[in-house]
């Protein structure tokens, strides 16, 4: 009996079925890594705010009273350029202080991060359905966008019932629903795949320009104290104190011995 060539999957389609499970791989590997950067911007952000509040609320009011001092020291000088300029450095850097300090103070609550397991499940299943890169035409793209930016949202919030709506409401909506022939399909997917490998690459650098940064930097340090059982922010925290106090007493000596106008 001769095979019934007919029932035989044609070249196009095997090549489809094979780029189609090549696709679903890196559908997979992009989801998890779109998570692995999500998770890392969002716990740099709230060490930030944490860091902020904690020390760099002590920084502002250090900065503050080392620029006091430096300006008393300047009427002193009128004539002496050197110490005129390090005064109006010293009350630029009090300014910016104090404006970080004020920032941090109207963040959060602080909390550590913390993703629950379902949480990043969610979230991994909307960067496999929603993702940009997964987009047709320029108009999907924007659409594809704007779910995007939404999930990260949510997710850096720990918002699962707004990761579910926006699972729901994408399913749910027009664009969802496709027809496509075998060659088209085929083209789609191939190009599916550059996409997903050229955002692969370009999450990479930013994971690794991310771990390069001094902020995370100072969190690894932070982790490492706590594996050791110290508190590096407490410390900090303490030793700005005990500068705090000092800078006060300086400036409050200068004030007792400064001649009357």
């Amino acid at each position: 009996m001769r095979p019934d060539v007919s029932q035989s999957p044609k070249p196009e389609e095997r090549e489809l079925a094979k780029k189609s499970a090549a696709l679903a791989g890196l559908q997979a590997e992009l989801a998890q890594r779109e998570l692995d950067l999500a998770t890392l911007r969002a716990e740099l952000r709230d060490f930030e705010r944490r860091y902020l509040r904690i020390v760099g609320a002590r920084y502002a009011e250090l900065d503050e009273i080392e620029a006091q001092i430096t300006e008393a020291l300047a009427q002193l000088a009128p004539q002496d350029i050197g110490i005129q300029e390090q005064a109006v450095h010293a009350r630029t850097q009090a300014s910016e202080s104090a404006q970080a300090s004020k920032i941090a103070a109207k963040q959060a609550p602080l909390k550590d991060f913390t993703p629950s397991e379902n949480l990043k499940k969610l979230y991994r299943e909307v960067a496999k359905r929603v993702h940009p890169d997964f987009s047709t035409d320029e108009t999907d793209h924007v659409r594809r966008q704007r779910f995007m930016a939404e999930a990260n949202r949510a997710y850096e919030e720990g918002d699962e019932a707004r990761l579910t709506a926006i699972l729901v409401e994408w399913d749910s909506s027009p664009e969802a629903v496709k027809g496509d022939g075998i060659g088209a399909e085929l083209v789609r997917t191939i190009r599916k795949i550059a996409q997903i490998r050229e955002r692969l690459m370009r999450i990479e650098a930013e994971i690794e320009e991310l771990k390069r940064s001094e902020l995370h930097q100072l969190k690894m340090e932070m982790n490492k104290g706590v594996v050791e059982g110290r508190d590096l922010l407490e410390e900090m925290k303490s030793r700005l104190d005990e500068q705090i106090v000092a800078a006060r007493s300086r400036f409050r000596d200068m004030s007792l011995t400064r001649p009357a106008p």
